[in-house]
């Protein structure tokens, strides 16, 4: 009987420590903490078309902005924008400057081993803006890489790895932001531009038209993803969930109308130019 009794004590006790563990890991949790604040801060970098940039007002627009808010709505919360450079980005989440980076984040390893990605919310690759004046000497992305061409991108974003990656004997410069590194190309001061494709075809429908020359074959496969800091499991989950529920729900079409209003009907650049 006492022996009986001993066992079901410690069952007891270890029950009763799990419970202790799960709602101490639920209150360090990133979702708890934002219910408890009322407030999702999002970290990202405005100027990137057309997932997030500024228009005429100064005010943030794009196909992150509304994924963002939709995000902050079925949380209940308020939103928070946390305008921060790419480069600094995933150290400005790791030191808790905001909850979640959603600023079209390609999901690489060397990010991966710093930061949690959630499944992709979309998925899209590497392509170029090519000045228009060397259309019969280059053809296609290979036809880049020699040392005679510089190639621009943007600091710190997928663009820069992808054209390090691909063109070794050409020079590659960087710039602080997209309009900045596209420009020199626009200028003659560089023969190409290396960009995630939505970019890349969105220009190509304003400033680029009849001035650049989009090679849209993509050099890569790049899923999209929102980030968030590492041992999150309920935040992983709830972001998970939230993206299949706007993915798979025909009634609302969310996912699709976003689709269509920021990389199909391109009358929001208007707003911006």
């Amino acid at each position: 009987m006492i022996k009986k009794l001993l066992i079901l004590v410690a069952l007891l006790f270890c029950a009763s420590s799990t419970f202790a563990d799960d709602i101490n890991v639920w209150k360090k949790s990133t979702l708890n903490q934002i219910l408890q604040s009322g407030e999702l801060r999002v970290g990202l970098d405005p100027g990137y078309m057309p997932f997030e940039m500024k228009d005429k007002r100064g005010r943030l627009i794009g196909y992150d902005i509304d994924l963002a808010k939709i995000m902050a709505k079925e949380m209940g919360v308020k939103l928070k924008i946390v305008p921060t450079t790419f480069d600094g980005i995933i150290a400005g989440l790791l030191t808790g400057k905001f909850d979640i980076i959603i600023a079209g984040m390609t999901i690489t390893q060397k990010r991966n081993s710093k930061i949690n990605f959630t499944d992709p919310y979309l998925v899209i690759g590497q392509t170029i803006l090519l000045n228009k004046k060397y259309k019969d000497e280059i053809k296609s992305a290979k036809d880049l890489d020699n040392e005679k061409y510089i190639i621009t991108a943007k600091l710190g974003q997928t663009g820069e790895i992808v054209a390090r990656k691909f063109f070794k004997n050409a020079k590659i410069n960087t710039f602080d932001t997209e309009s900045e590194a596209v420009s020199e190309v626009l200028n003659n001061k560089a023969v190409a531009f290396v960009n995630d494709q939505p970019y890349n075809a969105v220009f190509m429908t304003g400033k680029g038209k009849n001035k650049l020359i989009h090679l849209d074959k993509p050099l890569t496969y790049e899923p999209l993803a929102f980030a968030i800091k590492k041992g999150d499991p309920d935040f992983l989950n709830w972001l998970n969930n939230f993206l299949r529920q706007i993915k798979n729900d025909k009634v609302q079409n969310i996912y699709e109308k976003l689709y269509k209003k920021w990389f199909v009907d391109t009358s929001w650049l208007r707003k911006v130019q």
